[in-house]
């Protein structure tokens, strides 16, 4: 190395996922890559007068996470509009958030809960009701969307909409109508949430300067919580180039500080063909640097192939047009060289596409081609070995994490073991990784989606993966890392901490490798660093930080108040949501306290064994919760 580094990290616990050098104390960076990774004593010799020495106090560090679906740039534009329940553990608080936005957000604009949670994390178990929706608010239009299963829309937000008696069903969805034939503000995805989402989009919208807060607002959330990269998914209503100027001015500005591969996601049904044509005249494959990137075509393919997940439905079969459909874009992005990932939650889907793509494959091989499925919860064996035979990969999310309890209900708890088969498909060497979908059908936090693959248990509680069906810690940091660089073609060059990668890694505010596993979820960052710039930081090392943004825009954005995730920023939603846990404890009626749990009884009991974690308790019976 001819000049002194930039920064040096020392006195950590480095887990860097190079097998060839696994643990590191020190780091050295310049230019925004590892230059040295080692021991203290080699890597502190390398400073100069400028370079900048943190101390990290003996704390672990991990590469930075990366999000293999992540609907970043639409949820960017959106981020500051919406009042975020991801993570709030009661219904009590999350109604409290409500009626206290729903104080401050003045005429025309909306108070939007979009997706994020289930009712299930809930300690009620419940949504809330139609009613209790207009009390907290009479007059300013609610929308809440709940999965890809349904809206709830307050009479405020019914009449913004225009939805009356005479208003007709939408194609796949239905309007919940009283005796009089009077919409009531319930919505139903029936198969697919078309309307939730067309509903959605009759809101007010933000102006663009107000955009581009919210988007560094919502990518400082995400480093916040540890997040460095991720794979845009693209999304419904959100068309290229037109929705992608925010996130280009951001780039063309040296302001992201998330690293982007976006893919392109069609908006025409049966124009689908047309918008790839045009695309790949217009668009190259991997243009961009390592912060924004192109990275090929999807999720969405093509409309007649989409079979969006609703467990609370019956599996949609998928028309007869579809196999023609995708076959016709398919050979147009073989042709330009273009991979593709495509959103399939069944294995009728799966196997139905595969049949496309090997047929494709006869005289236009796809070899070298990074292309994958997304999701694909209940794929076979047979659809994972073809998938294999072509070279393609497997890109999981945590929806189950926020729809188990309603695929046990629909199909069994025995057919949710494997749902989707994460072990089974690493066993069989396919290319897998690990991401959340968010931020509709499930969280953005990338700790709740690590304890998912770690417990097998839902945000509810629900144990749905047996621990032989679930993956080791490490196994699953490497799905949220170095993993997820074939899926936009980075092998090599991030996803570990190692000399030549890009220098992304993350400070945990807690050892994510002898915390407990209940603790996993509650993870977030205290230093989270992009290419050697600090992007986030807090706790020990909160005056380190070198890019904040200005306050949400506008002032009365939920942003402001809430922060994000859990309500985090604010101490009222805090400490009632802890105190309702409190109070629920005290209420269980039982004589006597564990030791271990103290009355958190539920926890144990809920579990197969009377721990939560076996890694941090003496054994199976130090736990006094069953014998009260």
């Amino acid at each position: 190395m001819s000049s002194a580094p930039d920064i040096i990290l020392h006195r950590g616990l480095f887990t860097t996922l190079d097998r060839s050098n696994p643990t590191a104390s020190a780091v050295a960076i310049a230019d925004g890559r590892f230059v040295a990774v080692g021991h203290d004593q080699d890597v502190m010799k390398l400073a100069g007068p400028s370079t900048k020495i943190v101390d990290l106090r003996g704390r672990r560090v991990l590469p930075g996470l990366i999000d293999n679906h992540l609907h970043i740039i639409r949820g960017g534009l959106n981020f500051n509009m919406e009042l975020r329940w991801d993570g709030v553990r009661s219904l009590a608080t999350a109604m409290d958030m409500l009626k206290r936005q729903v104080a401050v957000t003045p005429p025309p604009q909306w108070v939007r809960v979009v997706g994020g949670f289930t009712e299930h994390q809930f300690a009620e178990k419940r949504l809330p009701t139609i009613d209790e929706l207009n009390a907290v608010a009479p007059d300013t239009p609610v929308f809440l969307l709940h999965l890809y299963d349904r809206a709830i829309l307050n009479g405020a937000a019914l009449r913004a909409v225009g939805y009356a008696k005479d208003t007709p069903e939408p194609p796949g969805g239905e309007i919940m109508r009283d005796t009089k034939g009077n919409p009531t503000g319930l919505l139903l995805a029936k198969p697919n949430a078309n309307i939730l989402y067309a509903t959605l989009a009759k809101g007010p919208k933000l102006p663009f300067d107000y955009q581009v807060s919210s988007t560094r607002h919502f990518m400082r959330e995400l480093n916040r919580l540890g997040v460095t990269g991720a794979i845009d998914a693209g999304g419904g209503f959100q068309n290229y180039p037109d929705d992608y100027a925010v996130i280009q001015k951001l780039s063309d500005e040296g302001l992201l500080t998330i690293r982007l591969a976006y893919n392109l996601f069609t908006q025409k049904p049966k124009g689908e063909k047309e918008d790839f044509l045009n695309w790949t005249k217009t668009s190259k494959y991997k243009q961009g640097d390592d912060y924004f990137r192109h990275n090929g075509a999807g999720e969405m393919l093509v409309f007649s192939a989409a079979d969006f997940e609703d467990f609370r439905v019956a599996r949609p079969d998928m028309p007869a047009e579809m196999e023609g459909e995708l076959e016709e874009v398919v050979r147009v992005l073989v042709q330009n060289k273009w991979p593709w990932r495509l959103h399939a939650t069944y294995d009728e889907t799966i196997s139905r596409a595969l049949d496309v793509f090997e047929r494709v494959n006869q005289d236009m091989p796809l070899e070298g081609l990074h292309w994958f499925f997304d999701h694909a919860e209940t794929i076979s064996d047979q659809s994972i070995d073809r998938i294999a035979a072509l070279g393609g990969g497997i890109a999981v999310q945590h929806r189950m994490a926020y729809q188990g309890e309603y695929f046990v209900e629909r199909y069994g708890a025995g057919a949710a073991e494997a749902t989707p088969p994460v072990k089974k498909i690493i066993d069989k060497g396919v290319k897998v990784s690990a991401g959340t979908d968010a931020t509709r059908v499930a969280s953005y936090n990338p700790w709740v989606s690590l304890s998912w693959l770690v417990t097998g248990r839902t945000v509810g509680g629900l144990r749905i993966t047996p621990q032989r069906n679930c993956l080791d810690r490490e196994t699953a940091l490497r799905m949220w890392t170095e993993n997820v660089t074939w899926f936009s073609n980075e092998e090599g060059n991030k996803g570990r901490i190692q000399v030549g990668q890009l220098a992304d890694l993350i400070v945990p505010d807690r050892d994510y490798f002898s915390c407990s596993e209940a603790e996993i979820a509650d993870t977030s960052s205290l230093l989270t660093m992009v290419g050697g710039r600090i992007v986030y930081s807090a706790g020990d090392f909160a005056k380190l930080e070198s890019v904040t943004p200005p306050p949400a825009m506008p002032d009365w954005s939920p942003v402001r108040r809430f922060g994000g995730y859990a309500a985090w920023a604010d101490e009222k939603a805090k400490t009632k949501d802890t105190s309702l846990a409190m109070k629920a404890m005290q209420m269980c009626g039982c004589a006597n306290s564990c030791g271990v749990h103290g009355h958190d009884h539920a926890t144990a009991w809920s579990s197969r064994l009377p721990v939560s974690d076996l890694r941090s308790f003496w054994g199976a019976l130090g736990c006094a919760c069953w014998a009260v």
